[in-house]
């Protein structure tokens, strides 16, 4: 590696940690009951979440704030590993349908749950995203994503007008997109599924690498396509999964965020694109709950429509740059 593309590297690094701080912060402070600095670091340290602001930190802000943390970067990374795959630059989870096809068996599961008077976890949440992402991807290979998309969304909406009001209801809530109303155990549970998925695409940072020169290349340098392709599927539907299941379907994170950090860094090497990707999210997630709380306060703005707004001209652009080339 040259010296000049590991100070640009490192650069690159120390501004999404920077932002990552910054909204660290801002996020914990703003909000209906807006905090100051010094009070925010005294409920952290005193553990104090018997008073009002300690609840609000320790129970609402705080795991809301991991929660996009860690989902938004489980959405860039998930986008990479798509691009990666199909070698398409507007290639995510939500543009392929994966995240419809989620959205759909989870749907169902808790229609037929919660009309039983039953009580979804959040590891079966989970199943079900990932049961339907891979239904998704398998139809995708075969089909046309948009198609798929277009199909899971019909179905949903076809499940959800024969549900009761109230399960209507949560699930309208649910599927416009949302960090709100996510527990401390949400929070463990997509944590290790998240970990766990990017240290297997770390993993694969050599491989990916082959691959993104070319089959050939890549068989040469003794890499095994099928099992590859395969990888990168899997990994790509079970981060997606996780982020439907916990946050419903957040639009354009997987697409606009891989396309900023490789202009960032100027790369798309996988050792560098997984770990900044998922900073990358983080950031752009954060931001845009920060912004679909605090904008219309108190009225909440789901967070799909912010990462609209931020995402699809970035989409644009990525399209007519490719037409202009």
């Amino acid at each position: 590696m040259r010296n000049k593309d590991r100070a640009r590297y490192m650069i690159g690094f120390v501004i999404l940690f920077a932002l990552l701080f910054l909204l660290l912060v801002w996020n914990m402070n703003e909000g209906s009951v807006k905090l100051s600095f010094s009070e925010v670091l005294h409920i952290l340290f005193s553990h104090d979440n018997q008073s009002i602001k300690g609840h609000i930190i320790w129970e609402i802000r705080l795991p809301r704030l991991i929660a996009a943390m860690v989902l938004g970067g489980a959405l860039a990374v998930s986008g990479f590993l798509l691009q990666t795959f199909f070698s398409n630059p507007i290639a995510g989870p939500f543009v392929l349908g994966i995240s419809s096809g989620a959205k759909m068996v989870v749907a169902m599961v808790m229609i037929v749950s919660l009309s039983r008077g039953l009580v979804v976890h959040s590891v079966t949440m989970v199943i079900a995203a990932f049961a339907g992402s891979l239904l998704s991807m398998a139809f995708i290979l075969i089909i046309c994503g948009v198609m798929i998309g277009y199909i899971c969304s019909a179905i949903t909406e076809f499940v959800i007008t024969f549900a009761d009001d109230s399960n209507i209801v949560n699930l309208h809530n649910w599927s416009l997109g949302s960090f709100s109303g996510i527990s401390w155990e949400n929070v463990g549970i997509m944590t290790v599924i998240v970990t766990l998925s990017m240290v297997f695409a770390f993993l694969l940072s050599k491989p990916m690498s082959a691959y993104q020169l070319g089959e050939t290349y890549a068989r040469n340098m003794g890499v095994n396509i099928k099992v590859l392709r395969f990888e990168l599927i899997f990994l790509s539907s079970i981060l997606s999964a996780c982020v439907t299941a916990f946050a419903g379907p957040i639009s354009f994170v997987g697409i606009a965020v891989p396309h900023l950090i490789k202009n960032l860094f100027r790369t798309s090497k996988p050792i560098v694109m997984v770990p900044a990707g998922f900073l990358g999210g983080a950031v752009f997630c954060m931001l845009c709950d920060l912004i679909a709380r605090t904008a219309f306060a108190p009225t909440e703005l789901s967070i799909s429509s912010v990462t609209a707004v931020f995402g699809a001209p970035i989409v644009i652009w990525i399209m007519l740059h490719r037409d202009r080339r």
